[in-house]
């Protein structure tokens, strides 16, 4: 599975074009032409780049433009695109970069917006969500094409949530209510991220403070994390985690482990977990006593909610990921034709490789606005097992989740903050500010002015 936590981790990016060394494989070193083209992903899982080498071979059978594939290990990928920059060899197109990873090349002046804006416009605007294309656009420049995304969901055990009488938690006040009347009995009553060193941490907090409008920085790049907003959010996650949750530092494993033993009522965590709820990992099944005799249990009596409204929110927002395809400064015309490729005929084979991670932002084609929103009920998830989503979860499930890109929020993004938003995820100030306020040392205010006092200080150092 790739860790929701490392996704972001392509970011920190550039910056440091010293020392870069390149060790990425590739199928060969030859320099793009009119007849071949060099294209990054930083898809590496096997199986996944056996898939992708698939739709490439359909591409070049159907074009006759030869494709080196390099896969490119996401950690690394910040100083190899540096290398390769400084060395005057950016490949034509790079695949799967997260929203940061974007900015920062766009910061660096590596893309050709043009040619990713003549991407969007011949494959149709309004076959993609709006959402997308505004995360990955900046002042109305469209920085690079989004293929797909995932956003961050709570979990909760609806049999426990029915036998109390609660509602679905997807507020602030509904969550804390949840919380503290399940937290018995052995059940806590919510298990989410606090160990302070784990990126992991930062996207479940970011997803609650967005909930709460709770901003990064402002449209001016003043950074904000003293706001009445923010101040909110420090509390609530803190009483939410001091009071009603696993005791000591829970990271992305032991959080999902807890739930899966039957021991919380609520978990937050990416869509990744939704195979595995399903039993479709071996090395990560249920283990709850009902899901014994049947595997399936804990996903059938699973609800899940995508964005949540805070008490100072405007609207429900949700932390989100989009992964885009992006040609490079200096690519030629194949490069646009291939990113076409992927977004048309190759695009249900590339969700598809793990659909539970990999919601199409491209919903649909001209002729059919909801196409791939449909294949993707169909597309195979799992890794031991295979199944659809559809065999597993009911159609309201699946519907929220379809729709979930369409509210994706991030901090600092549509503020211009993109390098910031790449380096904070490099020493998390955040996670280290709210884990004093979990542990008891610290109030929300005294933690949230440390973070504002600590991301200005990163910001001094960026910009």
């Amino acid at each position: 599975m790739p860790s929701p936590s490392t996704r972001l981790l392509a970011s920190s990016l550039i910056l440091a074009l010293a020392g870069a060394g390149a060790t990425a494989c590739s199928d060969d070193g030859q320099k793009s032409d009119s007849s071949q083209i060099t294209v990054w992903s930083l898809e590496d899982v096997a199986d996944r780049v056996n898939a992708t080498k698939a739709i490439i071979a359909d591409y070049t059978a159907k074009t006759g433009v030869k494709v080196n594939l390099v896969t490119v290990n996401e950690d690394q990928f910040p100083s190899l695109i540096a290398s390769s920059a400084a060395a005057g060899d950016l490949p034509d197109v790079v695949g799967s970069v997260s929203l940061a990873g974007i900015r920062t090349l766009a910061g660096n002046e590596l893309l050709e917006p043009d040619a990713n804006k003549a991407v969007v416009d011949k494959l149709g605007r309004d076959t993609f969500s709006p959402r997308a294309l505004e995360l990955t656009s900046d002042g109305g420049t469209q920085l690079a094409v989004p293929s797909d995304g995932w956003g961050q969901l709570l979990v909760y055990r609806k049999d426990l949530f029915d036998a109390a009488g609660l509602p679905a938690p997807d507020t602030y006040e509904k969550i804390a209510a949840a919380a503290a009347k399940l937290n018995t009995g052995g059940v806590a009553g919510i298990t989410a991220a606090t160990a302070p060193g784990d990126v992991f941490t930062q996207q479940t907090f970011e997803h609650l403070a967005l909930a709460n409008n709770c901003q990064l920085t402002d449209d001016a790049g003043k950074v904000t994390l003293d706001s009445p907003q923010c101040v909110e959010a420090f509390r609530f996650y803190g009483d939410l985690m001091r009071n009603n949750s696993v005791k000591g530092a829970q990271d992305v494993d032991t959080t999902r482990a807890t739930y899966f033993a039957g021991k919380a009522a609520m978990l937050i965590w990416s869509p990744f977990v939704l195979d595995e709820l399903a039993g479709l990992r071996n090395d990560a099944r249920p283990t709850c006593p009902q899901c014994q005799a049947d595997p399936t249990w804990l996903a059938k009596n699973s609800g899940f909610v995508t964005a949540i409204k805070g008490p100072n929110g405007t609207e429900p927002a949700q932390y989100g990921e989009v992964s885009s395809w992006a040609v490079l400064d200096g690519a030629a015309d194949p490069a646009t034709s291939f990113v076409e490729y992927m977004l048309s005929d190759g695009y249900p084979r590339w969700f598809g490789m793990s659909p539970e991670g990999r919601f199409p932002v491209r919903t649909g084609t001209p002729e059919d606005k909801q196409k791939f929103r449909t294949l993707w009920n169909t597309s195979p998830a799992g890794v031991d097992t295979k199944k659809p989503l559809s065999a597993v979860y009911g159609d309201d499930v699946l519907a929220t989740l379809r729709k979930s890109p369409d509210t994706f929020q991030r901090w600092g993004l549509t503020q211009g903050q993109g390098k910031l938003v790449g380096a904070i995820l490099g020493e998390l100030p955040v996670p280290k500010a709210l884990a004093d306020v979990v542990g008891g040392k610290s109030d929300a205010r005294a933690a949230a002015e440390r973070a504002k006092k600590d991301v200005e200080a990163i910001a001094k150092g960026v910009n």
